[in-house]
């Protein structure tokens, strides 16, 4: 196994669950950050949220976003791949709704809203560190 699938075998494990993440965004000429759960699949980190806040906003004006968690930091593209029961989201969904089975459906998340939305963050570039190692990571490779 190259650096690059020990990497990616690394995120995998460390992110493919219900995981804190920091996100930030720009507000204008502000940094803004926020903790998010995310999930993490492919090269993209997936969060189940509300298309009128203040990040989907912030994103909306400028998609660059980074991402930080656990020995992890990335930057990435923020995107709106619509609502949750879109049926293009179906199989995704059914990850999400399992990884963040414990809050999901405790009243936080309203489907029947038209505004709930899945935020993807197409990761670009990343440093991961693990065990004393560094990763730096193109995901544009993926």
């Amino acid at each position: 196994m190259n650096k690059y699938d020990e990497a990616i075998k690394i995120l995998d494990e460390r992110f493919g669950r219900d995981t804190l993440i920091s996100l930030a965004t720009m507000d204008g000429s502000h940094p803004a950050v926020r903790i998010v759960n995310g999930f993490y699949e492919d090269g993209a980190f997936y969060v189940v949220t509300y298309a009128l806040s203040g990040k989907m906003t912030q994103i909306k004006d400028n998609p660059e976003v980074a991402v930080c968690g656990e020995w992890f930091t990335a930057h990435g593209i923020g995107e709106n791949i619509g609502h949750p029961r879109d049926e293009q989201n179906a199989e995704l969904m059914k990850k999400l709704r399992k990884a963040f089975a414990t809050w999901y459906d405790n009243g936080h998340t309203d489907e029947n809203d038209p505004n709930t939305c899945v935020l993807r963050v197409r990761l670009s570039d990343g440093v991961l560190l693990s065990h004393g190692t560094r990763y730096d990571i193109d995901f544009l490779r993926i």
